[in-house]
């Protein structure tokens, strides 16, 4: 529907009628997509009220909201009018604190620094790529609002988080300061190569996508224990992932007997039936659940082409 006048108001109203809205799928108490649940929980730890539009069950208000804004997707994010834009945009403001003081909120006071550790294997390689980087490069670690960890060097920011640790000077901006608190940065070099390994206390239960080379060196190291397969008996026949276990009724009451702690991974064709298993049992308490990623068919590509595709 195009933007009508009298949609025009409507949505000028809707605006008019609170400094926070977020036009958004679902509602505050239950988003209806990712970007949408990332910006409410942005939004909730910044200010206790704020008005939430479903677009959802309002298919005119939806095609009206793009050409308002003239933004295509959702959520929407609006300040006392003002589009500031998506999730992506909105998580980047939380992070440098220009969403807090847009927002008018008390955490635009300077953030807390985080206890970091840094092992002695990281401090090792952190310090060879310092000494081949700039003059006066640190280390920057950034922790988004999905807990997801990148490191890089860099000059250092003004307005940054600044940790000494190990000898070394690390910087966080606001948002990663606030998610960083006893993170431990380690290098390890394994059967899947070498690399940096961040370990973050405060990052919340998720089903972890594991790639087949991974997944095989974590069971042939005994990481993961158990390798569920919830395709069907007919195309466990066609082909399967030896010590897998098919996914049946005696499988389940087996898994849920299992002590919450143990690490469980699931496979299928592709990998989106088993995500949607691995999910399930993560809401049933199992803290530590991978998915293959690609399923059998990626395992057959990378580890064990034996197994036939199709």
């Amino acid at each position: 529907m195009p933007l009508t006048p009298d949609l025009r108001q409507k949505i000028e109203t809707i605006l008019a009628s609170d400094d926070i809205v977020l036009f958004m799928k679902g509602t505050r108490s239950f988003p209806q997509c990712g970007f949408s649940a990332r910006v409410v929980g942005i939004l909730n730890t910044l200010v206790p009220k704020y008005t939430t539009v479903n677009i959802l069950t309002d298919a005119d208000l939806r095609q009206g909201m793009k050409e308002f804004s003239d933004w295509p997707t959702f959520p929407q994010l609006y300040v006392k009018g003002e589009l500031l834009g998506g999730a992506d945009i909105v998580g980047q403001m939380a992070d440098s604190g220009e969403l807090a003081a847009k927002l008018g909120a008390t955490a635009a006071a300077p953030a807390a620094a985080p206890k970091v550790t840094i092992t002695p294997a990281a401090a090792k390689e952190l310090a060879a790529a310092l000494a081949d980087a700039g003059a006066g490069d640190v280390i920057h670690l950034t922790i988004d609002d999905r807990f997801e960890p990148a490191l890089d060097l860099g000059p250092r920011e003004s307005g940054a988080v600044t940790v000494e640790t190990g000898g070394l000077v690390v910087q966080l901006d606001r948002g990663s300061a606030a998610r960083a608190e006893g993170v431990v940065i380690d290098f390890i070099d394994g059967p899947t190569g070498a690399g940096f390994k961040i370990d973050n206390p405060n990052r919340p239960a998720t089903v972890r996508q594991v790639g087949p080379r991974e997944l095989a060196a974590m069971l042939a190291s005994g990481e993961v224990r158990e390798l569920f397969d919830v395709r069907t008996p007919e195309e466990r026949a066609t082909a399967k992932i030896d010590g897998s276990r098919l996914f049946d009724d005696a499988a389940i009451a087996y898994l849920e007997g299992l002590p919450r702690d143990t690490p469980i991974a699931f496979t299928c064709h592709h990998g989106g039936r088993s995500q949607n298993a691995a999910m399930h049992f993560l809401g049933k308490g199992f803290r530590t659940v991978y998915n293959l990623a690609g399923g059998i068919d990626a395992w057959s590509q990378q580890v064990d082409p034996k197994v036939p595709r199709y």
